[in-house]
């Protein structure tokens, strides 16, 4: 049997500003890319993310960014990958820290914007990713771009993964 995820990134607004429908969007998503606080979001918008995706029976992941809010996460900030490392363990523990308020488990790590393209073609970067997520919790699955070296550094490192395609590219 062939299983299909529908996933989305959601929880990216800040405050006052909200960023789409999130309540639309997990209506109809298997799995949700919640932003925690580089790119987008805050702890409440965290914390009503996590509320709907649980209300909907929405599996969840932390996605982490660079620190980017006026880009939208979209420029590569220039970081060692051992910077980019403590960044992504910080972002995650947000995640995790609001999830148990909820009674929601995060289950997985998505890399969002640039530095999920940077981890897919640069292999220090991927490793440093995957060895933070390990560090965090051993049971978060990566969610990588298929063929990557975010997914071979995954594998390499016998992390639980996801190979990620995009239906409209």
């Amino acid at each position: 049997m062939t299983y299909i995820d529908l996933n989305s990134d959601l929880g990216e607004g800040f405050g006052p500003w909200a960023m789409g429908d999130d309540a639309k969007m997990l209506s109809i998503v298997t799995s949700a890319n919640v932003a925690c606080g580089g790119h987008a979001s805050d702890p409440e918008t965290m914390f009503r993310t996590l509320e709907l995706a649980r209300d909907n029976g929405v599996a969840v992941g932390a996605h982490p960014g660079f620190n980017d809010r006026e880009g939208f996460g979209r420029r590569v900030i220039p970081m060692s990958p051992a910077e980019i490392g403590r960044m992504c363990a910080a972002q995650i523990g947000a995640l995790i820290g609001i999830a148990p308020q909820v009674g929601i488990p995060v289950t997985y790590v998505k890399p969002h914007g640039a530095l999920g393209n940077l981890a897919a073609r640069d292999r220090d970067v991927a490793d440093a990713i995957i060895m933070a997520v390990q560090k965090v919790d051993p049971k978060l699955a990566i969610l990588a771009i298929s063929g990557t070296q975010s997914e071979q550094a995954a594998r390499a490192a016998d992390a639980p993964v996801f190979s990620e395609i995009f239906a409209d590219r």
